[in-house]
């Protein structure tokens, strides 16, 4: 039986031994502490001597309701505790407020100041990446109460509790501005309605008093035309009258010429003296009437009253309802209505919907409400100094450095024994 010799294995060139690596990299411990040392002591120089920064934060929340109420109470303004914080949280993140209070304090940014920028766009990039606007999260519904706020990180150099604290009160200030501005807009726009129904009520005023004398001199026309017309038929009824009298006493004078009447006398009379004086036979006559026929009066009495109703150039004095008439028309000269009327001197007076009005006006006029000390929210955290800073973080960085350092110094060992190996084979 034949035996053939054992093969050994050998490595190829691209094959690594662990425990020969792990062994070559312990020969070169020193190097890799060396570089462990090297970067941590980087990475502290960085953590020791980098900027700190600091983090500070102001909340507010809703205003206790009593605060309002004084603004409430005018009747043509409305705010809710609520109403206002957002007011003021939407003030917060304004850049116009905050704007407003770099050009008001602008010392308080100089620290802030870097080479070769304007103090102005130090403020622009601080603005942009260090404030934050807290708000509750809307798909949390554990809030006890709203609230809204403000974050700031700024380096040591910079007094970020001033400047927190300044944009906030910047902003309750700004807001409490237009608070006032939207008060005074809403009761002047109240006094102009005021006015303007004022000038409607006069205008309808007016037009209804004229419409009023309209219609009384219209119906004085009427009632006078009437009038006339009735006065007018009366006197031609009156006329007509007398001259159909005047007629009956030609005709009764006639019959008493005819029967020789001269003096008033009756029929029975007539009859006897007839009787006395004739020769014949004697005629009796028997009237039953209550008036004896107009030629029994005479031809003396008729032809005076003829001579009379001739003379007559007006019959009104014949007939009461004459003078009744006249006196209608009179009256209807002077409309005393119409002349009280249009010698009014404070048509206003006669305005029932004006007087509520004028008191109105002068309600809104007479607001006059302090509202420098209005509390639009209530400051439930005031930023105050923090006891350390955010960044950077002196252990986190320490023990990265550590780490880092461990891991460059085994790339460096690896890189050196792999170096080594390949020079070795190569000779």
């Amino acid at each position: 039986m034949s035996t053939q010799p054992e093969k050994r294995y050998a490595p190829s060139l691209d094959e690594v031994d662990l425990v020969e690596l792990f062994q070559k990299l312990w020969q070169q411990k020193y190097l890799i502490i060396a570089c462990t040392l090297a970067v941590t002591a980087c990475a502290a120089g960085y953590a020791w001597l980098a900027t700190p920064y600091y983090q500070v934060q102001s909340m507010l929340r809703p205003a206790p309701l009593k605060e309002l109420d004084e603004i409430n109470s005018t009747g043509v303004y409305s705010l809710t505790p609520e109403d206002a914080l957002q007011r003021v949280g939407a003030a917060l993140d304004s850049y116009s407020s905050r704007s407003q209070f770099f050009l008001d304090n602008q010392i308080l940014f100089e620290p802030l100041k870097e080479n070769g920028k304007t103090l102005e766009q130090t403020f622009e990039e601080f603005n942009e990446e260090n404030f934050t606007l807290l708000q509750p999260d809307p798909k949390k519904t554990n809030n006890l109460s709203p609230y809204v706020g403000l974050r700031l990180e700024y380096p040591a150099s910079a007094d970020g509790v001033s400047i927190l604290n300044g944009i906030v009160q910047q902003a309750i200030s700004d807001e409490r501005a237009r608070v006032a501005l939207d008060l005074e807009g809403v009761i002047q726009n109240q006094l102009n309605k005021i006015e303007r129904q004022m000038a409607a009520a006069r205008a309808s005023y007016e037009a209804s008093k004229e419409s009023s004398i309209a219609k009384l001199t219209e119906d004085d026309k009427l009632q006078r035309a009437i009038l006339e017309d009735e006065l007018k038929a009366l006197r031609v009824e009156l006329r007509t009258r007398r001259l159909n009298r005047i007629v009956q006493l030609n005709e009764a004078i006639a019959i008493a010429e005819s029967l020789g009447i001269i003096k008033p006398t009756n029929p029975t009379s007539l009859s006897e003296a007839g009787s006395m004086t004739g020769s014949g036979n004697v005629f009796r006559a028997e009237v039953i009437s209550q008036q004896f026929p107009l030629q029994f009066m005479g031809t003396e009495a008729l032809e005076a009253e003829r001579a009379i109703l001739l003379k007559r150039r007006s019959d009104d004095h014949t007939e009461p309802k004459i003078a009744t008439i006249q006196n209608k028309l009179q009256m209807l000269e002077h409309n005393r209505q119409i002349e009280m009327m249009q010698s009014r001197e404070n048509e206003d007076l006669f305005l029932a919907k004006l007087a509520e009005m004028r008191e109105e006006a002068a309600r809104l006029k007479n607001i006059q409400l302090n509202l420098d000390q209005l509390n639009l929210v209530r400051i439930d955290q005031p930023a105050i100094k923090p006891l350390r800073p955010i960044k950077p973080k002196k252990m986190i960085i320490l023990a990265l450095g550590i780490a880092l350092g461990g891991m460059f110094g085994v790339l460096v060992a690896l890189i050196r024994t792999m170096l080594v190996v390949r020079s070795s084979r190569v000779a």
